[in-house]
């Protein structure tokens, strides 16, 4: 068969003279050559006509190979048997399709070498592009490039705009020149949030050449990598604020692997070309990464080809990074260890003492692998360069090297025409520079110079850090500042931060020869390092809040504590040690050389703005515990080491008090006059405050300061006001207008005379209620007669237009807001006393005409108010808000063409109080604000509305209020008292955001972790008594705070700030003592001053330190806590434990023997390590609280088994966990007395819950436990168990045989004693055998009536009613810091109803990460009997074509589905 191939190659050929040396030479002009032999078992290879498969054997390919010994061996990778391994050249592995292509450049090039032919992927699939006639014309005659080889830069080879890593708004208030400067505040605002039902892995963003926005790469668990883009446009024409309304959208999803977090499902790790996206890349931890191809089509739309493997088996990845190559081919960096096969392992073993030639010839042969185990560990890491050929289509491993082994994060260097390009490698102690064909300087060791193979630079190190442990490096982040010049950003494990830069060679500025590290600052531990152009620096916090911070300096080499690369390898060549490895392997030779500092206050940044977090949670308890509020607070337990806390939330938003004032008696009502003459840029301040009482009216002017008017304001002052407003539209004044129960005031100002026109009540009656806007006015008279009045824009009097008998008493009327562009409002609401709410016309052709009206039944309207909100289309939309007596607030849509109300209004109880509703402004757009036992606010936003109430004391009556001081404010009433407050943090307001609703939080900072928390019932004197709230904190590795304080350590880090300070003001002192007392008293309120200033620049200076790291193991921190939750939860009390004792549970006992006093039990271990999980002793030590303030000891019991974990109250004892036992102690007078235990539980009892004579006991790793105390024989006996491996986090008691439980895999599942299974429990007959008892399959198991997959791992759990008369709900806490609820159905309509949304919704709503809803909430078991609530959220967020197609099919409409949702929110919040 070979000669008849070579014949068919070279007619000439001669088969009597075969010669395998010679035969794949050219001999004759126009013979050919066999460059490839392709072996497949899908296509086939036949030796004849007859159909078979080809069955690759070694001996085969071993005659093919020496009969055309040239020749390539292409097979694919899944085809090659394992024997013909070395026989292979080429393989193929992708997929596909392959082409056939020739690496030289030109035709000539190929012909030379011969073997420079290959097979690559093309990464696109074959198919058939039909071309229009005029792109016919441009490429066949006008010869240019088809759509598909257009380049993929603009004409200067950059991008078109600038991409920033934290978006931050300016919040500018504008002055005039004449007016002082406004502050500049710098905050972040939550723009998007997007609910994916999946575990994110990794996420970059990249920005295609040619475009001028980002978009972001999202590599998940549902084996898909995302593309997304954002688009952000003005929610509506006449919104002028910063909120704006922002959609995504899916550009492409494509599907490359299995979904989960599995180890070799590329996900983990997402790298993308720095220059114009060109590719990224996506790997796995281990082995698989795959590369896509980005670009544009002729229409601009980003494009994604098939993914090019760039697989390598046996690889543990560490961190990628795409290499700033400038425009040549994408290079990717990769940290990676390449371990061995076992019998490579064993192979290698037993040829240790084979010669070191041979060795590296084979690992040559084996692919130029970085030869394995250079440290004699067994493994070495490596940096590993894969390139992308474009032209090729193909992606090769280009180049490797070893790093240190510590190696754990990477950052990319600008190349190309902006820096000498490679990577910075950080790890343990040092930062190291690595690029391909870098070379380093040549140090001298005395006679002879040393060549060190690495450009490596030690970092400072703290002064209380240990010798022998190393600081490592974490994240690094790199900064072009302009063309040339960058600069990094490294931070370590204890929240250090450098700044990290090269020097580059002046006459090659592609070469490093030089690396330097200083110390910026320390901040907290962050997940990255965000740095914009705009001086700011955003750090994602690992725990505890995000924080922004402005740069002060950055160009601090010269003052800063610093290390350089040329010290640190001076140092090397000095200790002649031969092993560059070795050498930099050691702490105590980088804790020699490498410079001290101590950590203190921020020098060279401070914080401008802080985004809350909570993770993580490892605790939360429910509870009004305050004492003066109406809704209960939630008592979270957060944070970590330093910057721990218990946080107190509220459900609303934050206010801030700005004025209080006393009134000389209740009011009745509250107004705000606009000053027409007074505006500012567009904007408008309010001129008058005006008071009404039951018999007497109070104008107070606003300017620099509040003051009282008397008559010259034209008011009435001495009848109470109704109804005030200014009149006219702000071009002209059309003065105020005033209206009193004997009638109508038009107060005007004609040259500086008040001019007051009144229009008087006919007869005897009175006005009851009256309603005006900046052109329209309508008053109620007693009996239910409506009279309406106009201004007249021409000669600015007001007219009587309109009268009508609606035939009962009016209560409550509004003639709305007019709308923008218009000169009146076109409705008006009326609410009468016979319960119907009616909307009038005030249309001129058709006043006061009745449109619509809506019944509420058996309750009356108290207020109403019409509002134009902004739609989610961006068109406006009314609102109608009816405060109802019974407490409760209705809200319709109202058509604002037609008049008619919508037929499923929404209603929603706030309070015991009549509501009271007023139309308010804030963050620019409108508001409601509605006044019950608690006040609340309402707005519209992102196509939904939005409610959620004030944590403030209750208010009676309120309106908006603005001037210089207050943008946007509310001036209320509350008793006998005038308050001006602002609402949300900063001024600013929450809702509108994808917030689902607001919480507003207070912190109290702790010492260390904190781990649990119970609540105290404390004697306070001989009658009275006081709740408060007992915490246990401990840290593992750390010091004591006695310890910290006699090493010097400052935590604060003002030690050093306050004593420079001190010292300036001594030599200010020393200066001072010849002048006089005036120039004393002076100089006295200048340095008071200065000192506010410095106390203020301090608190934005402040950063939370990591205390010194112990040398050895089993170090603890630990401290019991007493706090008050009536006074801000501020500490009653500290205990600090003894060295090395860590208190990890706590729990409220009242032994029966101290009749009934609530005692604190704290569960302690001594000396525990985690690796190996071991510990000297535990305790349980008893606590006892006097006078309600402080912490009383009373005696301390050593118990045997384990470490404590969990206590509880047991039927007037205490039910202890120890270990794997199970134990009941009694109280005694020098310790606790043991009274009967249960031994052999399967690993560690972690949760305990009692109930009756019944014990609920979670293990760590083998779920419930329910447990039966029996009395009479005074042991405990196991009732029934899971018949499921759980690893319980926390459980929740739901009622006597239900329990609700959480795991460490994100699960939460609902478990029952089924009927009867606890009666045979205890033998009463005594008539049973022992082993029948013991039997495993004679325990009853629990049954699993619910099952749902949250996704965080949930650390606690409570039963909770958030609303004063709402069902109970079950609360749960997350380690990422989540706050979630589970709310139980009470109706078969309401299951029915959900479950079929859920349903429509699982097909129609969005999958950014391509993640099936359902399979997520399945993620380790099938969701069972809940229904996923962020799912069916969802829904307000479909276009409304889907949702209308969704509404269709569950045969209801739109309105009724958003009702729904929205009552079923509300009886939750």
């Amino acid at each position: 068969l070979a000669d008849e191939i070579r014949q068919f190659m070279n007619p000439n050929f001669n088969t009597t003279t075969t010669s395998a040396t010679t035969t794949n030479t050219k001999q004759q002009q126009g013979g050919g050559t066999l460059d490839a032999i392709l072996l497949t078992n899908q296509q086939c290879i036949h030796y004849d006509n007859t159909p078979g498969v080809y069955v690759t054997r070694k001996s085969d390919l071993t005659k093919w190979k020496k009969a055309f010994p040239e020749a390539k061996v292409i097979m694919y990778r899944l085809d090659i048997p394992r024997e013909c391994r070395d026989e292979v050249t080429q393989v193929l592995d992708g997929y596909g399709p392959w082409g056939w292509k020739e690496e030289g450049n030109n035709e000539e090039e190929g012909e030379e070498d011969g073997g420079m032919m290959t097979f690559v992927e093309t990464g696109r699939p074959l198919t058939i592009e039909e071309w229009d006639e005029d792109t016919k014309s441009r490429v066949l005659q006008n010869g240019e490039l088809p759509p598909d080889d257009e380049g993929m830069f603009n004409s200067d080879g950059e991008k078109d705009g600038e991409s920033t890593a934290v978006v931050a708004s300016n919040d500018n208030m504008d002055d005039d020149d004449e007016d002082e400067e406004d502050e500049v505040q710098t905050t972040l605002k939550l723009l998007k949030r997007i609910e994916t039902r999946s575990t994110l892995r990794s996420l970059t963003a990249i920005r295609i050449s040619g475009s001028k926005k980002d978009v972001i790469l999202v590599g998940a668990d549902g084996g898909c990598l995302s593309l997304l883009a954002f688009d952000t446009a003005a929610s509506s024409a006449n919104n002028n604020n910063s909120d704006a309304s922002v959609t995504y959208k899916i550009i492409h999803c494509p599907t490359f692997g299995k979904s989960g977090c599995r180890r070799d499902t590329p996900g983990q790790y997402l790298a993308s070309d720095p220059r114009g996206g060109r590719a990224v890349m996506i790997a796995s931890t281990e082995k698989r990464k795959l590369v896509y191809v980005l670009n544009r089509d002729s229409g601009g739309n980003i494009t994604i080809a098939s993914p090019l493997e760039a697989h390598r088996p046996r690889t543990v990845v560490f961190d990628l990074v795409g290499v700033d190559n400038g425009f040549d081919n994408p290079i990717f960096a990769s940290l990676e260890v390449q371990y061995p096969e076992y019998e490579d392992a064993v192979l290698a073993e037993r040829k240790k003492k084979k010669d070191q030639e041979d060795r590296g010839k084979m690992e040559e042969e084996r692919g130029h692998d970085v030869e394995l185990g250079q440290h004699g560990d067994g493994y070495t890491k490596q940096l590993a360069y894969y390139e992308l050929d474009l032209g090729l289509n193909h992606v090769s491993r280009r180049w490797a090297t070893s790093t240190l082994r510590s190696a754990c994060c990477l950052a990319a260097i600008p190349g190309g025409l902006d820096g000498p390009s490679g990577v910075l490698v950080g790890g343990e102690d040092y930062i190291e520079y690595l690029h391909e064909g870098m070379t380093t300087p040549s140090l001298s060791n005395g006679e002879s110079k040393v060549t060190p193979k690495r450009l490596i630079c030690a970092i400072p190190r703290r002064e209380l850090h240990p010798k022998s442990k190393g600081v490592l490096i974490t994240t690094i982040s790199v900064l072009r500042q302009k063309k040339g010049k960058f600069f990094a950003l490294a931070q370590s494990e204890l929240g250090d931060v450098y700044k990290v830069t090269l020097q580059l060679s002046k006459e090659d500025k592609t070469v490093v020869t030089h690396m330097t590290i200083c110390l910026l600052d320390t901040l907290p531990i962050g997940n990255g390092l965000n740095i914009s152009k705009l001086a700011l620096l955003f750090v994602p916090a690992e725990f505890g809040d995000h924080g922004l911070y402005q740069f002060d300096a950055i160009d601090i080499e010269d003052s800063a504590v610093k290390f350089t690369s040329g010290e640190t390898i001076s140092a090397f060549v000095k200790s002649g040690d031969s092993s560059e490895d070795a050498f930099y392997a050691s702490s105590e030779n980088v804790a020699a050389i490498a410079p001290k500092f101590r950590p203190t206050i921020l020098q060279n940044m401070h914080k401008v703005f802080t985004l809350d977090s909570l993770a993580p949670v490892t605790s939360v308890l429910v509870g009004e515990l305050a004492g003066n509020e109406v809704s209960p607070q939630f008592y979270t337990l957060c944070g970590r080491g330093p910057r721990s806390s218990l946080r107190i939330l509220r459900h609303g938003l934050s206010v801030t008090e700005l004025a209080v004032s006393e009134l000389p008696g209740v009011p009745g009502g509250v107004f705000n006059v606009r000053d027409d003459r007074g505006t500012k840029n567009g904007k408008f301040h309010d001129r008058y405050i005006v008071v009404s009482f039951a018999d007497a009216t109070l104008v107070l002017s606003v300017g620099e300061t509040v003051e009282e008017m008397g008559k010259e304001s034209g008011f009435l002052t001495s009848d109470p006001t109704l109804a005030c407003s200014a009149l006219g539209n702000g071009d002209k004044d059309g003065g105020i207008v005033q209206v009193c129960p004997g009638g109508v005031r038009h107060i005007r100002r004609v040259n500086n005379q008040v001019n007051v026109s009144q229009w008087s009540v006919p007869g005897i009656k009175k006005i009851e209620c009256a309603s005006a806007n900046e052109s329209q006015i309508l008053i109620a008279l007693a009996g239910g007669e409506l009279i309406y009045f106009e201004l007249d824009p021409m000669s600015g009097n007001l007219t009587e237009a309109c009268t009508r008998d609606v035939g009962t008493d009016v209560c409550c009327l509004d003639v709305g807001p007019v709308p923008k562009g218009k000169s009146r409002s076109l409705f008006a609401v009326v609410g009468s006393r016979d319960s119907n709410v009616r909307l009038l016309s005030l249309d001129p052709g058709n006043l006061l005409v009745q449109k619509s009206s809506t019944t509420l039944g058996a309750t009356k309207p108290y207020s109403a108010a019409l509002s134009i909100v902004d739609g989610s289309d961006g068109a406006s939309e009314l609102t109608m808000t009816v405060g109802l007596e019974d407490g409760s607030a209705l809200r319709a849509n109202v058509d604002p063409i037609t008049g008619a109300i919508s037929t499923s209004p929404s209603r929603r109880f706030l309070g015991a109080r009549p509501v009271a509703v007023s139309r308010v402004t804030l963050d620019g757009s409108s508001s409601t604000l509605l006044l019950s036992s608690r006040p609340w606010i309402g707005r519209h936003g992102n196509g939904r509305h939005a409610m959620a109430p004030m944590s403030y004391a209750p208010l009676d009556h309120g309106c908006s209020f603005s001037n210089e001081a207050v943008r946007e404010g509310i001036v209320a009433t509350s008793g006998t008292t005038l308050r001006i407050l602002s609402v949300g943090e900063n001024g600013g307001n929450p809702l509108g955001n994808d917030d689902d609703e607001a919480f507003n939080a207070t912190d109290v900072s702790l010492r260390y972790t904190p781990r649990q928390m119970c609540l105290l019932s404390a004697k306070v004197g001989e009658t009275s008594k006081k709740i408060v709230l007992a915490l246990v904190e401990s840290d593992y590795n750390d010091h004591g705070a006695e310890e910290k304080r006699s090493m010097g350590f400052d935590g604060t880090g003002r030690l050093k700030t306050t004593s420079k300070k001190i010292g300036n003001k001594s030599n200010d002192d020393a200066m001072d003592m010849d002048e006089d007392s005036d120039d004393d008293a002076k100089n006295e309120e200048k340095k008071e001053e200065a000192d506010d200033e410095d106390e203020d620049d301090i608190n934005s200076r402040l950063t939370p330190i990591r205390g010194p790291v112990p040398s050895e193991k089993g170090r603890w921190g630990s401290c019991v806590r007493l706090v008050d939750p009536q006074n801000a939860c501020s500490t009653l009390d500290c205990v600090e434990l003894n060295r090395n004792e860590a208190a990890l549970c706590c729990a409220s006992v009242r032994f029966h023997s101290r009749g009934g006093e609530s005692l604190l039990a704290v569960g302690t271990v001594t000396n525990m390590t985690m690796h190996p999980l071991d510990h000297k002793e535990s305790h349980v030590v008893l606590y006892r609280v006097v006078n309600g303030n402080r912490l009383q000891f009373l005696h301390r019991t050593k118990v045997d088994d384990g470490p404590v974990l969990t206590l509880v109250h047991f039927q007037g004892r205490l039910l202890v966990g120890i270990g794997r036992t199970l134990r009941l102690y009694e109280m005694g007078k020098r310790q606790l007395l043991k009274k009967c235990e249960l031994r052999g539980l399967p690993t560690m009892v972690k949760t305990l819950h009692a109930a009756g004579d019944r014990a609920y006991v979670g293990d760590m790793m083998q779920s419930v436990h329910f447990i039966r105390y029996d009395s009479t024989a005074n042991r405990l006996v196991l009732v029934a168990r899971d018949r499921s491996s759980r690893p319980i986090t926390c459980q929740e008691l739901l009622d006597m045989n239900t329990v609700a439980v959480g795991d460490k895999f994100g699960n939460v599942s609902i478990l029952r004693l089924p009927g009867g299974a606890d009666v045979g429990a205890i033998d009463v007959t005594g008539t049973r055998a022992l082993w029948d008892s013991s039997r495993e399959d004679a325990t009853p198991k629990l049954e699993t009536l619910c099952t749902y997959h949250v996704g965080e791992v949930v650390t606690s759990m409570t039963r909770a009613s958030l609303v004063a008369g709402g069902a109970e709900s079950l609360v749960y806490v997350t380690v990422t810091g989540r706050v979630g609820a589970f709310v139980p159905f009470t109706s078969r309509e309401d299951v029915e109803f959900y479950t079929s949304l859920e349903g429509f919704l699982r097909v129609e709503a969005p999958r950014p990460t391509g993640r099936d809803p359902q399979a997520y909430r399945s993620y380790y078991a099938p969701t069972k009997h809940i229904i996923d609530g962020d799912l069916c959220d969802a829904y307000s967020h479909l276009p409304f074509e889907t949702k209308q197609k969704i509404a269709e099919q569950l045969d209801r409409s739109v309105g009724e589905i958003m009702k729904k949702l929205e009552d079923t929110k509300n009886a939750l919040l």
